[in-house]
């Protein structure tokens, strides 16, 4: 630990011009400014930037600092500044692995599983007689209406409507019992 007075003969020296003097503070200080934007970023290598870019600050400000505080005080409110600045700035450049979201892999997962429900679908559909699945087929994947669908296949609307209910009720048991193999099976 350095004393007062060697700090304000360091800092004397330093505005005089000797950058060894400020070599030999970085040196002092760098694993406490270190530590304070590491706090504040929870990024290795952003934090080091971060320090490295409020030493710089301190170097360039160093004649404002009027010594009623330690530098060490005056640096620590500096590399704060600076870190919660880098924190707004660089939000979203910095991340942990762990913490990224990729979209693709949501998309791609999505996909998959929308491959899947389209799969089981077309296997419960296939076990349903040919005019339960062409009015299925009609009425939701082609979204005609009843009339159109009765039209059609011409039968009564009536007919129609209760033959669309019933193939869904038998398309969804089909369904369950696909999907308990399914399960069952891994």
């Amino acid at each position: 630990m350095i004393t007062l007075e060697e700090e304000n003969l360091l800092l004397d020296r330093i505005l005089a011009g000797d950058k060894q003097a400020y070599a030999r503070l970085v040196d002092r200080y760098k694993n406490f400014a270190f530590t304070i934007a590491m706090k504040v970023l929870d990024n290795r290598p952003e934090a080091e930037e971060a320090a490295q870019d409020a030493f710089i600050k301190a170097f360039h400000y160093l004649k404002n600092f009027n010594r009623q505080a330690r530098f060490s005080t005056w640096l620590y409110r500096i590399t704060f500044n600076t870190a919660i600045s880098y924190k707004r700035k660089h939000k979203l450049v910095f991340q942990s692995v762990e913490k990224t979201i990729i979209p693709q892999a949501d998309l791609a997962e999505q996909e998959l599983e929308q491959s899947d429900k389209l799969q089981f679908v077309h296997q419960a559909m296939q076990s349903l007689n040919e005019a339960d699945r062409l009015a299925l087929q009609l009425f939701y994947l082609n979204e005609l209406s009843l009339e159109e669908v009765a039209g059609i296949t011409a039968q009564n609307v009536n007919t129609v409507k209760v033959r669309v209910h019933r193939a869904r009720q038998r398309l969804a048991e089909e369904l369950k019992r696909i999907l308990k193999q399914e399960v069952i099976t891994l």
